[in-house]
């Protein structure tokens, strides 16, 4: 039937024609869905995260560790150990350039984004890309100081998420400029410094209202890496860092070229306290008394120490300047203490670079003494009846199984004491404690101040013991001091900053003993000043001062000893290597007696140093014998000058003895017990080089 019928046709549909919607509308449409969808993603995602953002009521909150301050006997700064938290620095009172640098090379664009910079963002995520590893962060100056104030430094997608919350959190807070001085007053600059005031003391002894153009460059530049840019450690890189820091504040506009020239151009100089880095291995072994004396740290302290840090710092520049002279003979290592006549510790080297290496080989290495041993053994034959002037016999002998001879191949034969003391005769010295007693010897040894085990087999006499070079100090100190035994020390006092006294170090603590009578110490001084003056110790020797002292050398060379003294102070030097393999030559009267003259050259007009003391009275009616003025005479002036280094000095004996074999794995320095070695001599001294020229520490 016409016109009943459906009609079916393309497109038709019961209710006409469907709209059809314009590329607009469509997008319109889709934009509307997604902003919906985005939107609840958002709220769940954000509620996800926000379930365990950090109370941000702490922000004013301060969680930091005790600092101590350590000084020394002057008053000067050494270090600061702990967290360091100065006064938080105003912004306005800062030089423009100075919060400038910062944002410069942190975040150029910190005044124009709301917390985050998706522009940055963009970009380090396309430079990581190209680079195939993280090149560039696109975090913001707001989003580092959220991270530092709330969120732990993990790297994962929730703490970045967390923290560009609570950065744009910190923007509806506070304003830019607060912003800005939260961060510059609460980012942590290495060092154990935290904020602008605090790095500033730190590193260059001033405010930080001081700051010239190149330091806030360098501080800058700091906090990508504290450790990595330290200009302590790493002065070169920290410079080339501090000279990207200029360039971009000048293309930021922050300084102009000629500004940036004229930084570049001016050095700038690190705090003397922080370029003192061999002073931490000296703060290193104060750590652990620290806490024996007053428990734990729960406050602030300052300590005050017995170092003197001008002398400290000419005992680092000595001992650089012949490690670098004597580095192709293998010396690699070296350590050193100088104590006073009371024990106080005036200087310590603990090795070539703390930070190589922050084991402390003037306190915890244990190396053979060789021939700077022997002065306990004459130590004990003096008060067993013998005298300079006795006369001993250099011939073979042998003891048990084992034949010391000297190193020359041939004896001298009859000689007095005194004269086997200065040239270091092994087969007196051997023969002398096997016939007074080993064990006696140990005793003396002890009763001075050696402290390590001391085995008693015969090679004992020669050195074959084992001790640091602070036991050596202390023990040669009762030369030094009149004869008494003293205990080496670096604590005077512990206060607060406001003035409580915590620890107070007792003039009785540890005090002084006699230890040595006389005649014998008159003796044994006379016999060691005749080894500067004529022995294998002469290159040591000073014009116009009284001093003493005695090599060591042992087996093939690998450890090498200087202990000399004058009236009230001494000074023990080792050298070596930490795998106690051979140096090349080296013997106690070339690298580490150099050492020890340098530091001494230096050192001895600051001192002032007296004479060496005659110590206790002399039995009644007791007059020095004529013969050993005549001997001593004859060995070389006492205070005159040394005798010129190129003469013909006898080379100081060696015994013949397996040497020790090394011991298995990675090269370390540990305590090992005493085994026989060889003693090596201490041959013709090497010329003292001329003193060194002072320098300031630079890092441009």
């Amino acid at each position: 039937m016409a016109g009943n019928g459906f009609s079916f046709g393309r497109g038709g549909n019961a209710g006409g024609p469907r709209p059809v919607r314009t590329p607009v509308q469509r997008l319109i449409y889709w934009a509307a869905v997604l902003a919906v969808w985005g939107a609840i993603f958002m709220v769940v995602f954000f509620a996800v995260f926000a379930r365990d953002l950090p109370d941000t009521s702490t922000l004013y909150n301060v969680d930091r560790q005790p600092s101590i301050t350590y000084l020394d006997r002057n008053g000067a700064l050494i270090a600061v150990r702990g967290t360091q938290q100065a006064p938080p620095a105003d912004l306005k009172s800062l030089p423009d350039y100075v919060p400038a640098a910062f944002i410069a090379i942190e975040d150029r664009r910190f005044y124009h984004h709301p917390g985050f910079d998706p522009v940055g963002m963009t970009r380090a995520m396309a430079a990581n890309m190209r680079a195939g590893r993280v090149v560039q962060g696109g975090s913001t100056l707001t989003q580092q100081l959220a991270k530092n104030l709330f969120l732990s430094p993990d790297q994962n997608m929730k703490r970045k998420v967390q923290e560009l919350m609570l950065a744009v959190w910190l923007e509806m807070k506070f304003s830019k400029d607060e912003i800005l001085a939260l961060y510059l007053n609460r980012v942590y600059f290495g060092a154990g410094a935290y904020g602008i005031e605090a790095a500033s003391q730190r590193y260059f002894d001033k405010s930080a209202k001081q700051l010239t153009v190149g330091e806030a460059a360098l501080l800058a530049g700091l906090l990508k890496a504290p450790s990595r840019y330290s200009p302590v450690s790493e002065s070169e890189r920290a410079g080339i860092r501090a000279t990207v820091v200029l360039n971009e504040m000048v293309d930021a506009g922050v300084i102009t070229p000629e500004q940036r020239a004229q930084a570049a151009a001016s050095p700038v100089r690190v705090s003397r306290t922080l370029s003192s880095q061999h002073a931490q291995y000296f703060i290193d072994w104060l750590d652990k008394q620290i806490r024996e004396l007053v428990g734990e740290p729960t406050e602030d302290m300052v300590v005050e120490t017995t170092m003197d840090l001008t002398l400290q710092t000419q005992a680092e520049r000595s001992v650089n300047r012949i490690l670098t002279r004597d580095r192709s003979k293998g010396v690699q290592q070296a350590a050193l203490v100088a104590l006073d006549g009371d024990g106080r510790v005036r200087a310590m080297i603990g090795g070539a670079s703390y930070a190589d290496s922050q084991f402390n080989r003037a306190v915890d290495a244990r190396r053979q003494a060789g021939s700077a041993f022997k002065p306990f053994v004459y130590l004990t034959a003096l008060e067993s009846g013998y005298t300079p002037e006795t006369r001993v016999n250099d011939a073979p002998i042998r003891i048990g199984n084992w034949s010391p001879r000297n190193y020359s191949g041939t004896f001298a034969g009859e000689m007095s004491l005194a004269n086997a003391v200065a040239q270091s005769t092994n087969t007196v010295a051997a023969g002398l404690a096997d016939q007074i007693g080993r064990d006696n010897v140990a005793r003396t040894a002890r009763r001075l101040g050696i402290t390590s085990r001391i085995g008693l087999e015969p090679a004992m006499a020669l050195g074959a013991v084992e001790v640091s070079p602070i036991e050596m100090a202390q023990a040669f100190d009762a030369f030094a001091n009149g004869g008494k035994r003293v205990k080496a020390y670096g604590i005077s006092r512990i206060r607060t900053p406001q003035g409580r006294v915590i620890y107070q170090r007792s003039a009785r603590a540890d005090g002084a003993v006699q230890a040595i009578s006389n005649p014998f110490l008159y003796y044994q001084n006379q016999m060691l000043r005749g080894v500067m003056t004529g022995g294998t110790g002469r290159s040591a020797a000073i014009a116009g001062r009284d001093i003493a002292g005695k090599t060591g050398t042992t087996s093939d060379y690998k450890d090498a000893w200087f202990v000399g003294y004058t009236g009230g102070f001494v000074t023990a030097v080792w050298v070596g290597k930490d795998d106690n393999t051979p140096m090349r030559g080296v013997t106690g009267g070339s690298s580490p007696a150099a050492i020890w003259r340098g530091f001494m050259e230096a050192a001895l007009p600051r001192l002032n140093a007296p004479a060496i003391p005659n110590g206790p009275a002399m039995p009644e009616g007791w007059q020095p014998p004529n013969p050993v003025e005549n001997l001593i005479g004859q060995i070389g002036d006492l205070f005159g000058d040394a005798p010129p280094a190129d003469e013909a000095i006898p080379p100081e004996d060696q015994p013949t003895l397996e040497p020790r074999r090394p011991e298995p794995g990675p090269p370390v320095v540990r305590p090992t017990a005493p085994q026989p070695q060889r003693e090596a001599p201490d041959q013709r001294p090497e010329p003292a080089p001329p003193p060194e020229k002072k320098a300031d520490p630079l890092f441009f």
